[in-house]
């Protein structure tokens, strides 16, 4: 047999290069094998193969011979010849085809020896036979090999079961979780059948799937490793396994997999494990890198709306912080966004877009397909919808014509009447984003104006206007605190949901003894009970407030027991919104909150069941959640058919409460957005409602797939909505329309445009629906194209509690959009506010300066558990920083001059100048 070259000896099978497929082939081929016919002619036999059967053949005959010194050149030649061994991706290797008929009288041969170091040799070869002998003896690779491993010393180059190649370390890894499995499962109960090995305790197991592991991880298999380590419960041993070249890929797959965990484990802390993956504040870290790093970090909190208070330091018995552990101010400058509002500024003339649009730049009249002898709009109307659209346009770059440049006495606010001027004057807050100190010397003068509407939406702009920034002095609990308690309903008003937009998220201590006696006090409305009740689930997101939570219960339970309890009107769907607020994505948190809902005997109580549930699990695409929620819905349906029947033709109807229906499709839409498969599964889902659904079904699933789909304008959604803005529906237009400018916000999207200038013409004798279009116009081009209303930052991974918040409280309004957005509360169209945040990159050196560099910018590709280093962007083209993302793009840094102390290259990012950069050049030069 002609000795093979050294090209064979290295490319063999355990070539890490080998693709995925030809691994899986050769595993089908390795558990198939034993379902061949053994008895194969030697006349089909090549003449090099009948050398080989031969030859392993002999070998096999000197193990059985008495003369001990045969055995070990025997079974070195087995090996050498097993390892060299070459074969197709649909074939085993030959040596092992040949040798397994001669499997059973080996294993008999093998027990027959004494303990030694050749009978070690030979249990490594049984276990690599036992390969081919899967189907009949499970576990019978990692059997051998713990065998031989227990006969030699740790540190023989044996020891290593990558010498094997890499289908055998597969092979053994998925026999050592079985056998975990199998000695981990109790006695009793138990549904593996299948007997432990005889073989090594724990620990033995262990130590061999840390062997695999640093195989795996050096041959690019990191997800395999983690698998195995986790299956075996040691992950945490990891950190010592992995290195430089590897724990970026570790990192990932692992936060990938963390939303496939069961609860309560899919809720990790993903945001610190995302940003601290490349941001670590390791001890041994320069104490300047470190505090760059943290820099970095406080930028990453500061987009997730972390609040305050839980980054403060611990205060001793008397109340008193400990100096040496306060946060230092620029640290407190990063987390409090107050460089946002400059640095947009400066976006938007870097791209070209500072220069204010006027509302003819939006709409393009003279692009409609309008009739010559149209009758003039409603001119209130009209005003109305050009207050939205001049505030969404130019939201953030505080230059508007309408508003903020416009002289006092000519100012738009004058143009509309009634709760227009406090939409108006709130539109203010929305042209000032973010910019505290101009944006209160301007909304001020209007504080004073004699107008109640005026001062109501002043009220309101000033919470608008703070929305995500902080600032020390408190500027706008100052300011709406005391208006909390005025007389005047639309001043109070104001001024709660002022207070709601400005702290979002924030869980600000003074402000629930502010907000919370209004939730209880049942001498005031519904509206301002519910309003209070949504502020507290605003600013106290996601906290699961017990005070908060068993106050609003209370509120329910008594007003369900007086006939004037309000319950029955419009604004109790805000109230039990404020409620599932507080338990947003803490999914099983919100059981006990549900069981005390189902002992309330009244409609809004089923209400309330399906928002809770829904925002408990909103983002978390689970999909149990969603069919529970669709069984619930056709058991409801179910158990009214039958109440019907009972009761006969004649008897008189009572009309039937069936808002939950409304939000149990915009719970399906909630649960799903956040996960990709699962929000193109639900939009089948949508149609099949859409078909079928009652009246008020149908009226939420243009909500719902506005949701799932919020800036982030596909082809397929575009079309869909097209479809249903024509719906006989009104209600069903309206809403369809208002969810295109939901999924095409802050895009530009020209296709969209188009389509929303056709229905401009379409509905020119509609003025309801005319306004929404205008809305939408707004919105598509909100920002003039630089900010978004996509929840999820950080490469799609977290959620923006406070956006998905300000989503859902708009969504809200418009289950009723006849009764909320297209009565006087329209400024209710502001809720989406704590959505709004710009779609930039911006790089900053170490003194956080802005620092151009040239960046790739393409669609995101997921390359989580993909062997090599692929790309993980496509279709890239070539920018200079600052540069605008859209919501499935991604960028990469250029060169190599500058390393990022952020692994996702979004908002701020603080950049570190390569040292060995200009070396390689001087080197190349």
């Amino acid at each position: 047999m002609p000795q093979p070259t050294e090209y064979e000896l290295t490319v063999t099978a355990e070539d890490p290069k080998k693709p995925e497929e030809k691994k899986d082939s050769e595993k089908a081929a390795f558990e198939g094998l034993s379902k061949l016919d053994d008895t194969k002619d030697s006349e089909d036999m090549s003449e090099e193969d009948l050398q080989l059967k031969n030859e392993l053949e002999m070998l096999v005959e000197r193990l059985k011979e008495s003369n001990t010194e045969l055995y070990r050149p025997a079974l070195e030649t087995l090996r050498t010849l097993i390892r060299t061994s070459t074969s197709s991706m649909t074939s085993v290797p030959k040596p092992l085809k040949f040798l397994r008929p001669h499997y059973p009288e080996l294993q008999k041969l093998y027990d027959a020896w004494p303990s030694s170091e050749d009978k070690s040799l030979f249990a490594d070869i049984l276990s690599v036979l036992a390969m081919t002998y899967s189907d009949t003896e499970p576990r019978g690779t990692l059997r051998y090999r713990l065998l031989a491993a227990s006969m030699r010393p740790t540190d023989s180059p044996l020891a290593d079961p990558g010498n094997w190649g890499h289908e055998y370390v597969r092979h053994i890894a998925a026999e050592l979780g079985e056998e975990y499995s199998v000695r981990e499962t109790p006695e009793e109960g138990a549904e593996v059948k299948a007997v432990p090995l005889e073989v090594g305790s724990i620990e033995d197991l262990r130590t061999l799937a840390k062997q695999c592991a640093i195989f795996l991880l050096g041959h690019n298999a990191e997800p395999d490793a983690v698998d195995l380590l986790e299956e075996l419960e040691i992950v945490n041993e990891l950190v010592e396994l992995v290195d430089e070249n590897t724990y970026g890929r570790v990192c990932q797959y692992m936060i990938r997999c963390v939303t496939l965990l069961p609860p309560p484990d899919d809720r990790s802390p993903s945001l610190f494990a995302w940003a601290t993956k490349n941001s670590s504040v390791k001890t041994s870290t320069p104490l300047p890198t470190r505090h760059l790093m943290k820099r970095q970090l406080a930028f990453m909190l500061a987009r997730a709306s972390i609040p305050l208070v839980w980054l403060q330091p611990p205060t001793d018995e008397d109340g008193d912080a400990d100096v040496d552990d306060e946060l230092p101010q620029d640290l407190i400058d990063c987390l409090s966004n107050t460089r946002l509002s400059a640095s947009f500024r400066d976006f938007g003339k870097e791209v070209g877009v500072a220069e204010a649009k006027s509302l003819e730049d939006v709409y393009k009249t003279h692009l409609e397909n309008t009739r010559p002898n149209a009758p003039s709009v409603d001119s209130a109307r009209a005003n109305l919808a050009g207050t939205f659209v001049n505030a969404f346009v130019n939201a953030g770059f505080g230059n508007d014509k309408l508003m903020v440049e416009a002289d006092e006495g000519n100012s738009w606010i004058y143009k509309n009447k009634d709760h227009g001027m406090m939409s108006a004057a709130a539109s203010l807050g929305l042209s000032l984003l973010w910019d505290s100190e101009v944006g209160v010397s301007h909304v001020d003068k209007y504080t004073y104006s004699a107008e109640e509407h005026i001062k109501a939406g002043a009220l309101l702009a000033t919470g608008i206007l703070h929305c995500g920034v902080r600032t020390d002095a408190d500027t706008a609990a100052a300011l709406l605190s005391e208006q909390v308690e005025n007389k005047s309903v639309p001043l109070k008003t104001a001024a709660i949901m002022g207070l709601a937009l400005a702290y979002a998220g924030s869980q600000h201590p003074d402000l629930l003894s502010v907000l919370l006696p209004h939730v209880a006090d049942d001498t005031v409305t519904m509206e301002i009970s519910s309003l209070a009740a949504l502020a507290l689930g605003f600013i106290y997101v996601g906290s699961e407030n017990g005070e908060i939570t068993g106050t609003i219960l209370q509120t329910l339970m008594e007003r369900a027991e007086r006939s004037d309890g309000g319950l029955e009107e419009k604004w109790g769907r805000f109230m039990v919104l404020g409620l599932g607020m507080l338990y947003l994505g803490l999914q099983e948190a919100s059981d006990a909150t549900i069981e005390t809902l189902k002992a309330i005997e009244h409609p809004l109580a089923k209400t309330a069941q399906v928002i809770v549930d829904a925002c408990a699990y909103a983002g978390t695409g689970n999909v149990l959640k969603k069919e529970k929620e669709k069984e619930e819905k056709k058991a409801e349906e179910d158990k009214e058919k039958k109440e019907e029947a009972k009761e006969g033709a004649e008897a008189p109807k009572e009309p039937k409460d069936d808002t939950f229906q409304a939000f149990a499709v915009i719970g399906v839409a909630l649960i799903a957005m956040g996960e990709e498969v699962g929000a193109e599964m639900s939009l089948r889902q949508f149609n099949h409602l859409m078909h079928y659904g009652e009246p008020v079904i149908r009226r939420s699933v243009p909500l719902a797939i506005g949701l799932v789909s919020t800036s982030n304008p596909q082809l397929p959604i575009l079309d869909t909505l097209s479809k249903y803005s024509h719906d006989n529906d009104l209600h069903v237009a309206l809403n369809a329309i208002f969810a295109m400018g939901l999924v095409g916000a802050g895009t530009n999207n020209a296709r969209l445009a188009q389509m929303l200038r056709q229905l401009a013409g379409y509905y020119y004798k509609e003025p309801d629906c005319l306004f929404m279009v205008r809305v939408a116009q707004g919105l598509v081009h909100m920002g003039k194209g630089t900010i978004g209303l996509n929840p999820f930052f950080a490469d799609r991974t977290i959620m923006g509690r406070p956006a998905v918040a300000g989503l859902l409280a708009t969504l809200t309004a418009f289950t009723d959009a006849k009764g909320f957005i297209m009565d006087k509360y329209h400024w209710m169209l502001y809720f989406l506010t704590p959505a709004m945040f710009p779609r930039f990159l911006i790089t900053l050196d170490e003194e956080l300066n802005p620092l151009p560099v040239t960046v790739r910018v393409g669609q995101a590709v997921d390359v989580v558990g993909q062997a090599g280093k692929p790309r993980t962007i496509s279709g890239f083209q070539t920018h200079q920083t600052p540069v605008r993302l859209g919501t499935t793009e991604r960028a990469e840094l250029a060169t190599e001059e500058f390393f990022p102390y952020a692994s996702v290259l979004e908002g701020f990012v603080i950049l570190h100048k390569n040292p060995g950069y200009e070396k390689e050049d001087k080197m190349e030069m």
